[in-house]
């Protein structure tokens, strides 16, 4: 268990938090907001305009639409969803299961194909359990936002783009209790800049999980009495989990490059997978938990080469020992490196390649998807401290730089691409600053 001196004393929590009870500042169920929250209760406002486009209004009783924007990348993006089981160890979060469960999602460029379908945001299962479930607890009633209808730009089991060559691995974790498509609007940057993207929700844990079939399991209910103890040792029994299921896909890869077919209910992979992998050129990115899981992996596990941490403070040992492996550090809002005392032991010990960087008025959930769907919704229906969840930021700036900062990264330390935008970001993003 984690040192409580880390974890500050939460919110009184009505749900899982969507964001990630993980943050950087504070140990605290962020995307919950009470029950007794209105409109009134937002002080900050409403965020700027939206970063998915503008469309007309929709009709009084229509739900509204949702849009994510492009990736800007120069190839097109490819995407399927695995089923995978690890019949090697019962499940840590749900013990009587003798086996564990995971849908994960491969993003990856692909070929110019216009027969494959987009891919949807969440499968359709999913998405209404979002709209019954998770929605309501960001203050936005069941049937006000056309989930369902929100579409991805990946095309469902297109064949890999040959000429991308080898591409590099990274493997994105979201906050605790999030869906993996919360990271969507990064992941796909990542693929159409060359990356092959693994997604993966822990089963459980997420809110909803939606397996083959349309069967969704959903996360188990929190106990009662959530102190900071309690919360601490669910987070790390939580970390403990992602960190075993990273181990377990990893394999998968390897096995993958060298020609097997992973352990699989997915019935076909794309046309060159196979051959596209190269897990020698590994790393990890994470929002909130999936931050401090990120770092932790690059801090236990030889294949993964680098590690970002979009707001997470960090858990275990990687928090006091460092790493010697090539590290980004994503803050938000005013947060500062001696601020949280897991980021400074943590800055202190490390011996690799380490760069920290501030998003001016940000939150901490402007590191998901509602950074550019929430300014959507604040158009056209109240949606109580949303500023509080995305900040006051300008969604379009937020993304692109989180975009560039995350592709230089990983650009440079996995495909070896020179770049200075780390080191000073503000010459081109004066929403970035550097942490020292």
């Amino acid at each position: 268990m984690p040192p409580t001196r880390r974890v500050s004393p939460p919110m009184p929590p009505t749900r899982r938090a969507l964001l990630g009870t993980l943050g950087a500042a504070a140990l605290t169920t962020v995307a919950a907001a009470p029950a007794h929250r209105t409109a009134a209760s937002n002080p900050g406002g409403r965020p700027a305009a939206p970063a998915g486009g503008r469309g007309p209004s929709p009709a009084p009783g229509t739900p509204v639409p949702l849009r994510l924007p492009p990736p800007t990348g120069p190839w097109p993006v490819g995407t399927v969803a695995l089923h995978l089981v690890d019949g090697s160890r019962p499940d840590p979060l749900l013990p009587a299961k003798p086996y564990r469960e995971l849908m994960a999602g491969l993003w990856y460029p692909a070929e110019p194909c216009a027969g494959h379908p987009t891919a949807p945001w969440l499968p359709e299962a999913a998405a209404a359990d979002w709209d019954a479930h998770s929605a309501p607890a960001l203050g936005i009633p069941a049937g006000a936002a056309d989930w369902r209808g929100i579409r991805t730009h990946a095309r469902t089991g297109a064949p890999v783009a040959r000429r991308a060559g080898r591409l590099p691995v990274v493997l994105f974790s979201s906050g605790d209790g999030g869906s993996r498509a919360l990271g969507t609007t990064l992941v796909e940057e990542l693929a159409s800049r060359g990356h092959l993207v693994v997604t993966l929700d822990s089963t459980y844990e997420a809110e909803q999980v939606e397996f083959p079939g349309g069967r969704v399991e959903r996360a188990l209910p929190l106990p009662d009495d959530l102190t900071p103890e309690v919360i601490a040792a669910l987070l790390a029994g939580h970390s403990r989990a992602r960190i075993a299921d990273a181990r377990f896909v990893l394999g998968a890869l390897d096995r993958l490059a060298r020609g097997h077919r992973p352990d699989t209910a997915t019935d076909l992979l794309p046309e060159g997978l196979a051959e596209a992998a190269d897990p020698a050129r590994t790393g990890v990115l994470g929002q909130s938990l999936g931050g401090s899981v990120a770092a932790q992996l690059a801090h236990d596990e030889p294949r993964v080469r680098a590690a970002a941490d979009l707001d997470g403070a960090l858990l275990g040992p990687v928090a006091d020992s460092g790493l010697a492996k090539p590290f980004l550090l994503m803050a938000s809002g005013t947060k500062t490196l001696r601020g949280e005392p897991s980021w400074a032991s943590c800055w202190a010990a490390s011996t690799g390649p380490r760069h920290a960087l501030r998003l001016r008025d940000a939150a901490h959930g402007s590191y998901t998807d509602l950074q550019v769907l929430l300014p959507q919704l604040v158009r056209c229906l109240p949606v109580p401290d949303a500023a509080g969840l995305i900040g006051t930021v300008d969604p379009r700036r937020s993304l692109a730089a989180q975009r560039t900062a995350v592709a230089a990264f990983f650009g440079r330390y996995l495909t070896g691409r020179p770049t200075s935008f780390l080191d000073r970001p503000g010459d081109d993003w004066p929403e970035l600053e550097v942490l020292r």
